[in-house]
């Protein structure tokens, strides 16, 4: 054999261990995107969850304004039939899902400031405690998706750094979306009584 072949045939063996390197670090890393985007989708539907018993007390304790909580049902509804498989989280994906999201989180805000207008309700017991787990929910979601799109940061940053972004091309490997906060959410949000 010649000094050229097995030149060529150590570079190609060199790129090919790089390469199961480069691909086993990015399925890793999208392994790790997909474990956080289900627990983004774990902490909607805990809310998802807790909405009906919310609405069932806020029946049972007052004669209440249909509409809102019929609002709020069919919010819920909207939000959970909205949802992602792992492998598709583009930008246009996540808005889709996040805009269903904020019409539920947005419906819930009519409902707890619509409370304020029965002292009954707010001094029951049980809409206390499911408000608070209402909130505590709002924070986890937060934290979630905060996690979500730190792992999204890294695989990204990982698909378009070269030389990982030629096996990436080669690979399939895209980028994924990230959460982006909801237009006019840096308004604060007026409470009206």
């Amino acid at each position: 054999m010649s000094k050229g072949l097995i030149a060529v045939i150590v570079v190609v063996l060199i790129l090919g261990f790089v390469g199961c390197g480069k691909y086993n670090g990015l399925v890793s890393k999208d392994e790790v995107v997909k474990e956080s985007w289900a627990k983004v989708e774990s902490q909607y539907q805990r809310r998802a969850d807790l909405i009906p018993n919310l609405v069932s007390t806020v029946k049972g304790a007052a004669d209440f304004e249909k509409s809102t909580l019929t609002a709020v049902i069919e919010a819920r509804s909207k939000a959970t039939q909205t949802t992602i498989n792992p492998d598709q989280l583009t930008p246009e994906n996540i808005a889709k899902f996040q805009g269903a999201q904020d019409q539920l989180s947005s419906s819930l805000s009519r409902l707890l400031v619509s409370v304020e207008a029965y002292p009954q309700l707010k001094a029951n017991q049980n809409f206390l405690e499911l408000q608070a787990q209402l909130e505590g929910t709002e924070n986890r979601i937060g934290v979630a998706r905060n996690d979500f799109n730190t792992v999204v940061k890294d695989y990204n940053q990982e698909v378009r750094t070269f030389p990982t972004n030629l096996f990436a091309g080669i690979f399939g490997f895209a980028q994924k979306g990230y959460f982006t906060a909801s237009a006019g959410s840096e308004n604060a949000p007026t409470v009206k009584f």
